[in-house]
């Protein structure tokens, strides 16, 4: 049979080439470029008895090119939210130097948070095991860190961003740092002082009238360890994240806080921008708010007399020569008793303040009694026993029982009274000018006449 080039070896040769250049289904390599390659290798490198080794050759020749230039090891994830957290929760579960103390022979100032998230579920109340043990661990810190005398879970306090853990604690005698001053004061110290050089400039280069009004005095803050200030309060974004102490609170801030109405941004310089504007920012916020829950106070536990004058104060009003009818001294005011029955408590829009239950009617000599707030909803209290505690888990928002409505703005105040002296008129003719004065010419007359009459009567009736 005859090929087209009239060569039948080579014909043959050509199939058989093409034979080698198949390339495998599995590895995807030819037998003749792996063949040439394998001949490169032992021409490169002239191994003695190259025949013996030629399968190990071709091993290594195949394996070379087997290999991915691409690792087949996945890409490290990028670190999210949920392990951020976690790594900075991991210091939680590290042994203190005291945790091998035996049990009873030191006080502790740490609550048993086990047992009271145990009968709080009894209750259907709490934030689950998992989180209630990372608060246990984070007051555990907490209480490490400063030298306390009492430390309890106050509650949770949730947010848009971030939400509030809240601890309430009391200092040891004599052993409370002494806290900075605040930044809303800083803020109304430095107003003050750029006010006092405004005027100052102001009076060299054109004096101007100075104001009579005189502001209400502000009702002081109470002292700290009594009233609305009796405990202190630290807060975190979460078991692990480092504890914040809020300020004290003011009077003017829980005044305040009762006629606005926000959410919480889970940030604690957040500015609170509102009206009647709050005196402070979300950490000042976040303690009013905590005051009125735990409290539902007026500003101020003590009554103080601001009518009280001071010894300036007397020496001003001695110094005037016209003196003011005094007002009458107002009449101090007088709370509650401490153990007011709930009964007692004001409703809200036929709202009761308070509903009760029993954990279970199938036994209730063994049941829990358990309260509810209705006013502030998130707020719970039990007692078992001799046992009691209370706890807040909500927004910290109060039930007003209608749709919020904010306060309407005061009309704008009067500059000036308006009165014929500064009230603008057109200039008179010339005629209307001469008859003007030509009638005040003859009121000036008759009024002499008059005068004059009378000082005749007057001498006559002495004659």
């Amino acid at each position: 049979m005859e090929t087209p080039h009239g060569n039948p070896s080579l014909q043959t040769a050509l199939n058989f080439k093409a034979f080698l250049l198949k390339s495998s289904t599995k590895t995807n390599i030819n037998l003749y470029d792996h063949l040439t390659r394998v001949l490169i290798k032992i021409m490169n490198e002239r191994p003695e008895n190259a025949v013996d080794v030629f399968e190990e050759l071709s091993l290594e020749v195949k394996c070379s090119q087997l290999q991915d230039t691409q690792s087949t090891l996945r890409s490290s994830q990028d670190s999210n939210a949920a392990l951020t957290l976690a790594q900075q929760q991991k210091s939680l579960f590290s042994q203190g130097a005291g945790d091998e103390q035996e049990e009873g022979v030191v006080e502790t100032p740490l609550p048993n948070l086990a047992e009271q998230s145990f009968f709080f579920e009894q209750v259907g109340v709490g934030l689950g095991r998992e989180e209630t043990h990372k608060i246990f661990l984070a007051l555990k810190q907490l209480v490490e860190a400063q030298s306390l005398q009492r430390c309890r879970f106050w509650g949770k306090i949730l947010g848009i961003e971030s939400n509030y853990v809240v601890a309430e604690v009391e200092y040891r005698d004599g052993a409370e740092e002494e806290e900075g001053t605040d930044e809303t004061q800083e803020n109304e110290e430095k107003e003050i002082e750029a006010r006092e050089e405004d005027e100052e400039v102001a009076e060299v280069v054109d004096p101007l009238p100075k104001s009579t009004y005189k502001p209400p005095p502000p009702v002081p803050k109470e002292p700290r360890g009594s009233g609305t200030n009796k405990f202190t309060y630290f807060v975190c974004q979460e078991p692990g994240l480092p504890w914040v102490r809020l300020p004290d609170v003011t009077p003017a801030q829980i005044t305040v806080a009762r006629q606005i109405r926000k959410l919480f941004s889970g940030r604690l310089d957040a500015p609170i921008i509102s009206y009647p504007p709050f005196p402070g920012n979300e950490a000042n916020y976040l303690r009013a708010q905590i005051a009125r829950i735990s409290a539902s106070t007026q500003g101020r536990c003590v009554w103080i007399n601001l009518a009280e004058k001071t010894e300036e104060d007397i020496e001003e009003e001695a110094e005037e020569d016209e003196k003011e009818e005094q007002p009458d001294e107002p009449e101090p005011e007088v709370g509650p008793p401490l153990l007011t029955p709930l009964s007692e408590d004001a409703e809200i829009n036929n709202t009761p303040p308070w509903s009760t239950r029993l954990s279970s009617n199938l036994i209730p000599q063994y049941a829990i009694a358990y309260v509810r707030s209705n006013l502030w909803p998130g707020a719970h209290a039990y007692t078992c026993g001799k046992r009691f505690e209370n706890i807040y888990i909500g927004w910290g928002l109060k039930f007003l029982g209608e749709p919020y409505t904010p306060p309407m703005l005061p009309p704008p105040q009067q500059e000036y009274p308006s009165g014929q002296e500064i009230t603008e008129a057109l200039d008179p003719s010339a005629e209307e000018e001469q008859a003007w004065k030509a009638a005040l010419e003859e009121q000036q007359e008759a009024q002499e006449e008059n005068e004059g009459l009378d000082e005749e009567e007057e001498e006559d009736d002495n004659d």
